[in-house]
């Protein structure tokens, strides 16, 4: 299997992958999606984890969040949510070592229990019972 470490998957994608860009960031599809117009928000200097952006930096992934997120529902009106996460270290399951952003879009039933969202990460943690 191919180390996408070596070279950078991220540091060398190819410009008719790129959805959005601005000058610090660009959004792609994801190649692994979980759902159909998962996309990915990359910031262009190779940093490892969302905690090494700059302000400006995160900004501009913002902005390029906000972009994707519009045009998947233009794409799809059946999107009714979104998950937006990042993985930040190899424990937290992090495998191309260059922050990246999902936006996960999510439709009406494609999970039979949604609650918890994000939480799944640990799954006995996903369900719960609020007090």
């Amino acid at each position: 299997m191919k180390d996408p470490n070596n070279p950078c998957i991220f540091c060398k994608i190819r410009k008719e992958e790129i959805q959005f860009e601005n000058k610090l960031a660009y959004s792609s599809t994801d190649s692994y999606p979980v759902s159909e117009f998962h996309s990915l928000i990359v910031p262009k200097r190779h940093v490892e984890t969302f905690f090494d952006l700059t302000k400006e930096e995160i900004l501009a992934c913002n902005e390029l969040i906000l972009k994707t997120k519009e045009k998947i529902l233009k794409k799809d009106s059946s999107v009714k949510g979104f998950n937006i996460g990042t993985n930040a270290g190899m424990s937290a399951g992090q495998s191309i070592m260059h922050c990246h952003i999902h936006l996960i879009p999510r439709r009406k039933g494609d999970v039979k229990n949604p609650q918890g969202g994000v939480r799944s990460v640990i799954p006995k943690k996903q369900h719960y019972k609020r007090k």
